[in-house]
């Protein structure tokens, strides 16, 4: 169950960056990056939130998208009237160290979305079974 969560959130993106409120575009750009980091999509999920009520000015509407990795998952939310995204990259390393793959996959989520501002942070989650003497 060892493995590393990566989390970013992203400010100042540019609002009219298509990936923002479109979940076609934000599903192309999530599977390049998976592809591109080594890793292996399983399934996807992708989902535009309704606009604003017709009485308010119309803004466009986020995106959640969730690609299921062999590796574990990929998850992007989007605030297009913020320009704001968090992305969240977890990666088990049973079978071997998925670390590097997925910090590709953040960085290029990063880069593709043009942020003003980044916070990021890694939790190592799991730990190495404990061996018992007899």
């Amino acid at each position: 169950m060892q493995g590393l969560h990566l989390t970013a959130d992203l400010l100042g993106c540019p609002p009219e960056l298509p990936a923002l409120s479109d979940p076609a575009r934000l599903r192309e750009l999530c599977l390049v990056a998976v592809r591109e980091a080594g890793l292996q999509a399983v399934g996807e999920l992708f989902h535009r939130f309704s606009a604003a009520p017709p009485s308010t000015p119309r803004q466009p509407s986020g995106v959640t998208g969730v690609v299921l990795l062999a590796e574990s998952h990929l998850a992007v939310h989007t605030w297009p009237e913020l320009g704001a995204v968090t992305v969240d990259v977890y990666v088990c390393n049973f079978s071997g160290d998925n670390s590097a793959a997925a910090h590709r996959a953040l960085e290029s989520l990063i880069a593709a979305f043009a942020a003003g501002s980044v916070t990021r942070q890694a939790l190592h989650r799991g730990s190495a079974p404990a061996m018992t003497a007899n």
